[in-house]
């Protein structure tokens, strides 16, 4: 039975600059990562724009700030806010020290750009690749540590509590211990027991519920289902980011991200007809907050009837824009779009969820012993609707203090009870997986038809009763099949869909992202 100090489920930039952070302040303590992928897929992987942080006299923490909370629509917390934009800067300072390399101009300042939501230019990058940047120069640091070991193909099932070691391990209230989590090891197909002093949850997001995503194929929820599973408190799934301008192209996933950098270097939207249209939805224009501008494009396609809107770049300096977004122009050019000729076409898709496992301001959840940060995890940041890059620098600070608290803790920790192993109480194999494939499918057109950008009252109550038919076929395959990382993402959707829909349901005002036309009629 696997033991360590501290187990890290994830690998995106929360999970591994914990790890790094964690790894050289206690070179005696062992640290594991188990990730369900290859090490270095993550939702980090495929965050375009940057990491905004004020990095100059000409911006400043109080206009971050109020960015930030304009943008969450009166939801955020203001406290976290504050802390979150202050430590960004020293935050920032390690990254660069570990090998990101963050874009300059001929003056050597930081090249930064601006997307919608902020008054002033503050977005630090990497061209338009900064979270795959990022990625790598922490995956590469990590592996120079020692004390630190990284398990890819290893997929959390569910977290290790006190009520594993009871016996029948169905936790029935808050509060309660975690002891690690129970790992499904992809290679040999066996499900080992890790125990650990600490575990973090930076599991990343959940847009694979809706299918049409620019999330990767492994952002299936699975942090907060199991803790959600594990009676952790969760808070304000109803809060889903659709991001504006996903590239339209039918029956691509992920959907390519057209950052939003993009718009703010200058491109227009417009209707096929060659109509600039944001005006009329705010004075911003394209640099409204994603959640106007992806209800504006709504709007727009529902009064057409066209499948897509288009981002015009061809007023732009063409050099400065590959410079710029040099993948972004290639992968338009590899589908015949030539972005100085042609208008680029764009739909919205889901893209970040600004609810998750409700943390405190030094990241423990409502389980002892187990904390969460990035997109898994609720800081109270983001409030109603999530500021444009502020997420990468939501990860670093969070994880910078939930590696804080964790090296605290653990002092005080002595050693571990003995822990069950895993009880898999499946003895066969699906021989249809078109059961798995099917409810997945299911799943994802209930979630993009009923919960989409814009809802009702009566589409969230038909897509509650379907995701409850969902949950108990799954239950039973869950119970009568041994386990596979399919079957496991489709039990976490469902998890994660059926959240989404009842603190819908729950919320009886509209705010940021979360728009009922119900409610808008009141």
């Amino acid at each position: 039975m696997p033991s360590t100090d501290f187990l890290v489920i994830g690998s995106g930039v929360a999970g591994l600059s914990y790890a790094l952070k964690v790894a050289t302040s206690c070179p005696g303590r062992q640290v594991t990562v188990v990730t369900k992928s290859d090490e270095g897929e993550s939702n980090t992987k495929y965050a375009q724009g940057g990491i905004a942080i004020v990095t100059n006299t000409v911006d400043s923490f109080e206009q971050h700030l109020q960015d930030t909370l304009t943008a969450g629509d009166g939801l955020c917390d203001e406290t976290v806010a504050k802390f979150v934009v202050n430590e960004g800067p020293r935050r920032l300072e390690e990254l660069i020290k570990v090998g990101v390399p963050f874009d300059k101009d001929r003056q050597g300042k930081f090249d930064l750009g601006r997307e919608g939501g902020h008054v002033m230019n503050r977005v630090v990058h990497h061209k338009d690749v900064t979270g795959l940047a990022i990625e790598k120069a922490l995956l590469k640091a990590v592996r120079h540590q020692q004390n630190v070991q990284v398990l890819p193909h290893h997929f959390a099932i569910d977290l290790v509590t006190e009520h594993h070691l009871q016996g029948d391990g169905i936790p029935r209230d808050e509060g309660t211990t975690c002891y690690g989590a129970y790992v499904l090891d992809e290679t040999t197909g066996k499900i080992k027991t890790y125990t650990s002093k600490i575990t973090l949850l930076a599991s990343g997001g959940a847009g694979q519920v809706y299918g049409h995503t620019t999330n990767p194929a492994i952002a299936t929820g699975d942090g907060v289902a199991m803790a959600y599973r594990a009676k952790a408190k969760i808070n304000s799934m109803e809060f889903v980011q659709f991001h504006p301008t996903a590239l339209y192209q039918p029956g691509a996933s992920p959907a390519f991200l057209i950052s939003e950098a993009v718009r703010g270097f200058g491109a227009k939207l417009k209707t096929r007809g060659g109509e600039a249209f944001m005006h009329k939805y705010d004075r911003r224009g394209e640099l409204a907050s994603r959640d106007i501008v992806a209800k504006a494009i709504d709007s727009e396609l529902k009064r057409s009837g066209e499948e897509c809107v288009y981002l015009d770049c061809r007023h732009m300096d063409i050099k400065r824009f590959k410079a710029h977004f040099p993948t972004i122009y290639e992968k338009c050019y590899s589908l015949g779009i030539n972005v100085e000729e042609d208008r680029i076409p764009v739909v919205p898709a889901a893209h970040y969820m600004c609810g998750g496992i409700q943390v405190d301001h030094r990241g423990r959840t409502t389980i002892k012993r187990l904390f969460a940060c990035g997109e898994c995890a609720y800081t109270g940041l983001h409030g109603a609707n999530r500021l444009a890059s502020n997420s990468l620098l939501e990860a670093v600070v969070f994880a910078d203090r939930c590696y804080k608290m964790g090296i605290k803790e653990i002092g005080t920790i002595g050693d571990l009870p003995p822990v069950p192993r895993w009880d898999d109480q499946g003895t066969t194999t699906p021989k249809e997986k078109v059961l798995i494939s099917h409810n997945k499918n299911e799943l994802q057109a209930v979630m993009r038809d009923y919960v989409g950008i814009v809802r009702s009252n009566e589409r969230l109550s038909r897509a509650y009763n379907r995701l409850a038919l969902l949950y108990k076929e799954t239950e039973v395959l869950y119970q009568r099949n041994t386990l596979s990382p399919q079957l496991c993402e489709l039990r976490n959707l469902i998890a994660v869909g059926y959240l989404i829909v009842k603190q819908s349901l729950q919320r009886k005002e509209n705010r940021g992202s979360f728009w009922n036309i119900d409610l808008a009629a009141c």
